[in-house]
């Protein structure tokens, strides 16, 4: 049976024009969200939590805590705690959020706690990459994953039990400044470089506003010229992002995912004339065994059996197709398709023509 392959083809025919708004092809720069790392404890576990023999940071971080509210451990004295966790939390604080907000966290354990269901994590502090504290987050956890033993050691466990998030569980308290209202010009920054939609983009804006108002600064700046009033730029900006705009076409490209088989080959890539021969190297070995009698007079022989190998070497499946000059991708897909290659040999033939010459595109191995 012929085996098949994953062939994923993204193709658009040449002489077809599409539009897409502004505001999907860029972003403005400096508008952007800002990740938030923070350490707290995590507590009202039902027996799951770290294990404090192994893990002393858990230990030390409630001392400190208690001793915040005047409550000091005698000297020598290590609680067995099994219902506090000490958890790694992270969130994301969007753009231009503003002190009194709320944002999602993601509560993660650090130490060896089996489960973080039914804790909650007490107040802790998020902080930037700068070091300020951005936000708090405090609230209780909604875990989905599950953990259960038996009394006889057998044990059950379903998605991640040792991570859980807290919705809408920080509130905002110190606002990030972004330079989206200074200076005489906003940036808009393309999500994938290209020269000629970074021209197209710029012409599209000064046709809708006017001329002079776009300048493209290289394959993925264009600076426009905004007006300095809060009030008119958010207005001005929501104009130029709902402009449309028709985006240059990606450059000729085959992307192969050896890990899946995945092929993804573009409506450019053109193939050079070339013969491509393709065949299976097959090795049989046959096992014989055969019986050895000693002669009629013989009078110390005996009988033997000896192991006879046949080893057989050939192509199975050995195919010669002609690729011709300007093929289309359904030619490239119904050559490989006739001799029943597979992802490996796909991978094999690709990289063949490329070295050759014929394959006209960039080969991305991923």
């Amino acid at each position: 049976m012929r085996k098949l392959f994953l062939l994923v083809s993204l193709c658009v025919l040449a002489n077809t024009a599409w539009a897409e708004r502004i505001k999907d092809l860029t972003h403005l720069a400096g508008v952007r969200e800002n990740q938030l790392v923070g350490y707290g404890l995590v507590v009202g576990l039902d027996g799951s939590g770290d294990q404090t023999s192994q893990t002393p940071f858990t230990v030390q971080s409630l001392q400190n805590m208690l001793k915040q509210f005047g409550i000091t451990l005698p000297p020598g004295t290590t609680p067995q705690l099994k219902n506090v966790a000490a958890v790694s939390i992270h969130a994301r604080l969007p753009a231009f959020a503003k002190v009194g907000q709320t944002i999602d966290v993601t509560v993660s354990s650090i130490g060896n706690a089996k489960s973080l269901r039914g804790g909650a994590l007490l107040m802790a502090p998020l902080k930037g990459a700068d070091g300020r504290v951005y936000a708090m987050a405090q609230g209780d956890l909604l875990v989905s994953g599950l953990n259960a033993q038996g009394s006889d050691g057998s044990s059950i466990t379903v998605n991640v039990p040792s991570v859980g998030t807290i919705p809408n569980g920080a509130t905002v308290e110190r606002v990030v400044n972004n330079p989206f209202l200074q200076g005489d010009f906003i940036t808009l920054n393309l999500n994938r470089s290209d020269f000629t939609t970074a021209n197209r983009l710029a012409n599209a804006i000064n046709e809708t506003v006017g001329p002079g108002i776009a300048m493209p600064m290289d394959s993925v700046s264009i600076r426009v010229s905004a007006p300095r009033d809060a009030s008119q730029r958010v207005a001005f900006a929501s104009l130029v992002e709902n402009i449309s705009v028709e985006p240059g076409e990606a450059a000729a490209r085959v992307v192969i995912n050896s890990r899946t088989g995945t092929v993804v080959i573009g409506a450019r890539v053109k193939i050079l004339p070339a013969a491509v021969s393709h065949g299976t190297l097959v090795v049989t070995i046959t096992e014989n065994q055969q019986v050895s009698q000693p002669g009629a007079f013989a009078r110390r022989g005996r009988t033997a059996v000896t192991d006879q190998s046949d080893i057989d070497i050939g192509l199975k499946g050995n195919h010669t197709f002609m690729l011709q000059p300007n093929i289309t991708l359904q030619d490239i897909v119904d050559g490989v398709n006739r001799v029943g290659a597979t992802p490996a040999d796909i991978v094999s033939i690709l990289q063949a023509l490329k070295q050759a010459g014929a394959l006209r595109a960039e080969l991305m191995v991923i």
